[in-house]
């Protein structure tokens, strides 16, 4: 501990270059262990001088000190102390203090000339991970005067930075942010098209990340029941971009054909469907969460939905998406009269047997 705390007197912007980056060679190993890992987070000064150390005028030193707060974010306390951090009262006395991690990090994204802006966005999806952090990260973005259209805006422009950053670990800041009701009903405004400009990006090809996470934004905005008819209504089209992605190209007959989406019909030969089990999974979540009213279950039912999911039910090999398949079917084959209630929400289980269909889903998914 003391032989790290040595560390500090070297890691500030005015300091010796070779000895800045070896005590930054030597704090991104401690990152890389759990053991580490606890010694830095004991020490808030090394924190305080990380934060700082991403404005270095020496691009690796800047680069190095985000790769050592993207393992520090990466654990829960890790990024929890982050957030929590007491910048000026952690300060060294040798530097200015920076500001909090969240503004910082928003600082590298927007400036579309910056270096360390894909670390910074994996910082933030780091910090954004778990719920309560979520929400704290909500008021701390409000609070620099950014708002999530903002994030949207230069998430879905193209070439937005100037060298080379990418900005796909947005794809899941916006999928943790949208745990939150705040952040879901922003995306759902209806005045603001944010949820349209989303929905390309579930065919996505260049990046399973920034596919995966606007996968996972729209299964979150799904929890919204007040917006599902509005969101399988023509002005959205969410089924047809949900339904795409679990789409083959295996022929079905012309009247099964003709009562899909329009966009799913007469897909061509080389089309292939979502290669991540996992989101094929959250494709298939979200979709139930569309049926939970009647008139939306009688929607999805009207636009042949079984079709798409009897032919990836055949292909799927992935238990757990399989497992999500069967239960999307199981409300979809079944009549309104078997079904008998109005919201699925309103079917009560008792305790003992929602842990018996617990462990059956478990045990399913395990192939026992």
């Amino acid at each position: 501990m003391s032989e790290v705390k040595e560390i500090v007197k070297f890691l500030h912007i005015g300091a010796r270059l070779d000895l800045k980056a070896l005590a930054l060679e030597n704090i991104l190993g401690l990152t890389g262990t759990d053991d580490g890992l606890k010694v830095i987070l004991d020490i808030p000064q090394i924190l305080v001088c990380l934060i700082s150390l991403l404005g270095d005028r020496s691009l690796p030193i800047s680069k190095d000190s985000a790769l050592c707060l993207v393992n520090i974010s990466a654990n829960e306390k890790g990024a929890t102390k982050l957030i929590d951090l007491d910048v000026k009262g952690n300060c060294p006395p040798m530097q200015s203090p920076p500001d909090d991690i969240v503004k910082c990090t928003l600082k590298y994204i927007f400036d579309s000339e910056s270096f360390i802006a894909d670390q910074s966005c994996m910082i933030l999806s780091n910090l954004t991970r778990p719920l309560h952090l979520a929400e704290k990260v909500i008021d701390l973005i409000l609070n620099t005067g950014k708002n999530f259209d903002d994030i949207v805006n230069i998430f879905t422009k193209n070439d937005y930075n100037k060298n080379g950053a990418k900005l796909d670990y947005l794809g899941p800041v916006l999928s943790n942010l949208s745990q939150s009701s705040r952040v879901r009903k922003v995306f759902l405004d209806r005045e603001k098209c944010v949820i349209q400009r989303l929905l390309p990006f579930t065919e996505y090809k260049e990046s399973v990340v920034r596919r995966g996470g606007i996968v996972g934004t729209l299964k979150n905005c799904c929890f919204e029941e007040e917006y599902h008819e509005w969101l399988l209504s023509d002005e959205v089209d969410i089924l047809s971009r949900l339904l795409l992605p679990l789409a083959g190209n295996e022929e079905v007959d012309d009247e099964d054909n003709d009562k899909l989406p329009l966009d799913l019909q007469y897909l061509p030969e080389d089309k292939v469907r979502e290669s991540d089990p996992d989101i094929r999974c959250i494709l298939l979540e979200a979709l139930t969460q569309l049926c939970v009213k009647k008139q939306n279950r009688e929607f999805v039912r009207n636009k042949n939905t079984y079709i798409i999911l009897r032919e990836l039910h055949k292909w799927e090999k992935c238990r757990k998406a399989l497992l999500a398949c069967e239960n999307l079917v199981d409300i979809l084959i079944r009549t309104e009269e078997e079904i008998d209630k109005e919201n699925l929400k309103d079917v009560e289980v008792p305790e003992d047997m929602h842990e018996k269909f617990h462990k059956m889903d478990e045990d399913f998914i395990n192939d026992k």
